[in-house]
């Protein structure tokens, strides 16, 4: 499967989805086309009855994401209207990423910056290569962040390190994104594809109504309470229960 544009491709091995950002002569940094493609084609693989966990990550060997693509910011974001459009393709892929209801795993090697490191942040787990290096330079850019970008980083790191990432837009390498917590795991370069290959292969094999709840109410809790569908949790639970996998 492959998209309109072939910068967001897709595929299928088995029960393991994979879609990646694929521009990689801009090291895979998102442009506002790519960036309205996430939707549509994570929700293809979502849909696929036999996919039971997706894979994100870049092509080539020189980047997960750099972020977004800049250079259409002059012309793209020149008025408030285009401003408005972009942040809106930015928030609806990474609403897309983190409300997916297959579990979801970023394979980062490379460049992790700005955007990337908000889609690495929406994915449910994150297994980075010793080369990976991260970064989020809106400060250096002036741009603004919105306020659910923050809450996840928070929810996986905590304020005191989501405060050293924006304040100080510094890069840090993979043992640093260990050390925050903001990674799994770090493996050497040339093992990342067989871990993460394992990783989804653990997660394949599972029940997929448990893994499915479990994610589900994992995301609640992460949720303001008055936002939690704790009715929908509890249905989602009973029919676990209720299920041929429990039988």
């Amino acid at each position: 499967m492959v998209s309109r544009d072939d910068k967001i491709l897709t595929g299928k091995d088995g029960a393991v989805g994979t879609l990646v950002f694929n521009n990689p002569a801009k090291l895979n940094a998102i442009s506002l086309d790519m960036w309205a493609e996430v939707r549509p084609r994570l929700g293809e693989l979502a849909d696929d009855e036999a996919i039971r966990v997706i894979v994100l990550t870049g092509a080539g060997e020189k980047a997960f994401i750099s972020g977004a693509d800049i250079s259409e910011f002059e012309g793209v974001c020149a008025t408030p209207e285009g401003q408005d459009r972009f942040r809106r393709a930015i928030r609806d892929a990474f609403a897309a990423i983190h409300d997916c209801p297959k579990p979801t795993i970023a394979m980062i090697r490379g460049y992790c910056m700005g955007g990337g490191l908000g889609i690495a942040s929406c994915c449910d787990l994150r297994i980075c290569g010793e080369d990976a290096r991260f970064a989020n330079p809106a400060g250096r850019l002036g741009l603004g962040y919105e306020y659910v970008g923050l809450e996840r980083m928070v929810d996986i790191v905590g304020p005191v390190f989501t405060k050293e990432i924006f304040l100080t837009a510094r890069r840090f390498d993979a043992a640093r994104a260990l050390a925050m917590g903001l990674v799994n795991c770090v493996v050497p370069v040339d093992e990342l594809e067989a871990t993460v290959r394992q990783y989804a292969a653990d997660i394949a094999a599972n029940a997929p109504l448990t893994i499915e709840t479990a994610k589900a109410a994992i995301n609640a809790i992460a949720k303001d309470p008055a936002d939690r569908d704790l009715a929908k949790i509890e249905a989602m639970t009973k029919a676990c229960f209720d299920s041929a996998d429990w039988a």
